[in-house]
Parts: C-alpha cells; sequence; structure tokens
C-alpha cells in the first residue's frame, strides 16, 4: 500500500521590514491555508504548516512553523522539501521588500519619498516537491492569469478566485474558486465554505499522488 504523502501548507500574509514598526504586508488572515493544513491532518496526512503572523489557532494534528518574511518562509519550506511531500502554496508572500532595513525606528525626516524596492524570492516556484499546488488571487482576468502562473510555476494546479467578489478572498469564511489544471482544464467550483474547499484541494492532491 502507498504511503500517505507529507503535507506541506503555507499560510497568511508576510511581513516586509522598513524598520522594526513600519512594514509592507498585505490583508491575509491566512484562513484558507489554515482550512488546507486542517484537512489535511484530518485525512491522516503528515502535516506541517509554514504560517505568516496569524492569529489563528494551530489546527489540531498540525506542526507549525511561524515566520515573518518571504525570505523567512522560503528557508522553512525549503527545510521541508522531500520526494514524500506535496507543498499547497496558499500564503500572500510579499513580492518586494524594502532594499534597506533599518535597526531602530525611523524618524519621519529620516524616511525617502521614494522607498527603494529589491523583489523578494518566489518561494513556491523555487521550492523542490514533486507535487506542488498554488494559488492565484486576482482582480481582473483570473482564469487567464492563474493559467499562466500555472504553467511558469510548473504546478500540478493552482486555486484562483477574485478577491473583489463579495463573499471571497482575504478574512472571509467562503470562496468561490476555480480549479485550473496543467493539462488546461478548469473546474469552476460554487460558492462553498474554505473549509470545503480546503477538502477539495486535499481530495485533489491525493488523487495525483495515487
Amino acid at each position: 500500500m502507498k504511503k500517505k504523502p507529507r503535507f506541506v501548507v503555507t499560510a497568511g500574509p508576510t511581513r516586509e521590514h522598513l524598520d522594526p514598526v513600519r512594514f509592507l504586508s498585505n490583508p491575509s488572515t491566512g484562513k484558507m491555508g489554515f482550512a488546507i493544513a486542517a484537512a489535511a491532518a484530518a485525512a491522516g496526512h503528515d502535516t506541517t504548516l509554514v504560517s505568516g503572523p496569524s492569529l489563528l489557532k494551530t489546527p489540531r494534528g498540525v506542526r507549525r512553523i511561524d515566520v515573518i518574511s518571504a525570505r523567512d518562509m522560503q528557508k522553512a519550506v525549503r527545510s521541508l522539501e522531500g520526494d514524500d511531500a506535496v507543498l499547497v502554496s496558499a500564503a500572500a508572500i510579499a513580492d518586494w521588500r524594502p532594499a534597506k532595513r533599518a535597526a531602530r525606528k525611523l524618524r519621519k525626516s529620516e524616511i525617502a519619498d521614494v522607498i527603494r524596492l529589491v523583489r523578494n524570492p518566489d518561494v513556491l516556484k523555487s521550492a523542490k516537491f514533486p507535487t506542488k499546488v498554488g494559488f492565484a488571487a486576482q482582480t481582473h482576468d483570473v482564469i487567464r492569469e492563474a493559467a499562466r502562473k500555472c504553467r511558469e510555476k510548473r504546478l500540478a494546479f493552482i486555486v484562483a478566485n477574485d478577491v473583489t467578489e463579495k463573499g471571497c478572498g482575504f478574512g472571509t469564511d467562503t470562496n468561490r474558486v476555480a480549479i485550473v489544471r496543467r493539462d488546461g482544464s478548469v473546474e469552476r467550483l460554487p460558492m462553498s465554505s474554505k473549509a470545503a474547499i480546503a477538502r477539495r484541494i486535499v481530495r485533489e492532491c491525493e488523487d495525483l499522488c495515487a
């Protein structure tokens, strides 16, 4: 009997600091990623959750690694790589960070009108897992952009949604998503709880690994 794959799930936002109290971030709460980790553990998978700053409780049966920045998340994910694992990247990882981080809080007069940014590593694209799943939170051209990301990052599938739609996106308990697969097929799911969507994602991963 084939061994169940491990699940590595990323969740929440990252924070990219300008100084100890100021940072770039986004509205992600981690609800979708935490739901996926809970569903994977409930299905009997060894599950590790790599979470950016989040107030959510760790799901039962899940190991949790807390991180702050995109580079922290990349380091944690790389430590969990392996041929026996599935990576589900539900985190809203910042694409950019301030070029310099001050060691102390800056005075207003010390902050330039223009802050130079540098690109963060692409955690999902660079990760070495046999099965990788991503998320595409879009405001327009949802399916087309998701399909592009799926190809470029060499994902098994990507979960896409329009974050401007009522009841969807960051901080909600529900979502309406489409599963966009590597072969180009698209499966649109009805508005559902994030817990139900999480279970569907875990089953899709299990089918791929069977």
